[in-house]
């Protein structure tokens, strides 16, 4: 297996981004996106996929929190994508459920190289600290089509902090079995040799 990590770079007239992956990590994550929840849910997403993670993020907080998640979820996609290439051995499928308190977060995933996103849910609070309760669907689904992942999301609840942070759990934890490496597979896991 040779070093599933990648670094990326997006700086646009809304966000500046700097962002390192290691998909076969300990969990580390240093993260600074300037959103106090956001960092902790990514800090969560990190702890428990078992990735080495760092987020520097310069946004356009001013304005809201819309440019930074989304832009964030972009670049992580494009990390994961970058850093599985061609996803030679990989499990690929994920089935999760992740509970907190009252709160259960549900992960359907495909490393497929199709990207699309399901979310079925609603969150019980309109804002977490300063983030907008809904942007954490739209980063799952801003990761998953920059990810090439096809993503089945729900969360219920009744506290929105603990509906997105089960969801942020349980997406680490799918994301970290289905990118495993199956020692009992060399190739592609896909009949058409390529994903």
């Amino acid at each position: 297996m040779g070093d599933r990590s990648a670094a990326v770079t997006r700086e646009t007239t809304e966000t500046a981004i700097e962002l390192t992956l290691a998909i076969d990590g300990d969990g580390e994550a240093t993260i600074d996106t300037g959103i106090g929840f956001f960092d902790h849910m990514l800090e969560s997403f990190a702890k428990h996929g078992l990735f080495d993670l760092t987020v520097r993020c310069e946004g356009d907080l001013a304005v809201d929190d819309h440019h930074t998640v989304e832009d964030v979820a972009i670049a992580l996609g494009d990390a994961f994508e970058q850093a599985l290439g061609d996803k030679r051995g990989i499990v690929r499928f994920a089935d999760r459920r992740v509970p907190l308190d009252e709160a259960i977060g549900s992960i359907v995933l495909d490393v497929s190289g199709r990207p699309w996103f399901e979310f079925e849910g609603t969150f019980s609070q309109q804002q977490v600290g300063e983030m907008t309760s809904r942007m954490a669907a739209h980063f799952a689904r801003s990761l998953a089509m920059n990810g090439g992942l096809t993503l089945h999301a729900s969360v219920e609840g009744e506290n929105a902090h603990h509906e997105i942070e089960a969801l942020f759990k349980c997406l680490g934890r799918a994301l970290d079995d289905a990118t495993r490496i199956d020692e009992r597979r060399s190739d592609t896991p896909s009949t058409k040799g390529e994903l």
